[in-house]
């Protein structure tokens, strides 16, 4: 007799949290930063931080929409891409870059 249980977890759609979950998260929430206990954590210093990166297995979850964009943007980056295949992610990845730019100006 197998013990194995399966579950299906869509991120996109996670179940719903329980009345205590949701006390938990809430009780959490309201504590001051100065009552968080972080000495199970090793300090950081800056130079850490200043290198750090996402972690290269993070898969954003994608949001499929409609974009107008001008028709000689859309056409370099089909020109310039194989096959015009993967211009959609060229695209996705210019559109972070702009944003991870922006973010690391604003501090």
């Amino acid at each position: 007799m197998s013990k194995i249980v399966k579950h299906d977890f869509d991120p996109a759609n996670p179940p719903s949290l329980t009345d205590t979950e949701k006390a938990d998260i809430a009780a959490l929430a309201a504590l001051d930063d100065a009552a968080i206990d972080y000495g199970d954590l090793a300090p950081l210093s800056d130079d850490a931080w200043a290198t750090a990166r996402r972690n290269p297995h993070f898969r954003p979850i994608k949001q499929q929409i409609t974009l107008r964009i001008d028709a000689d943007l859309l056409a370099w980056f089909k020109d310039n891409t194989p096959d015009g295949r993967g211009y959609q992610s060229d695209i996705n990845a210019a559109l972070r870059s702009h944003v991870e730019a922006k973010q690391r100006k604003a501090g």
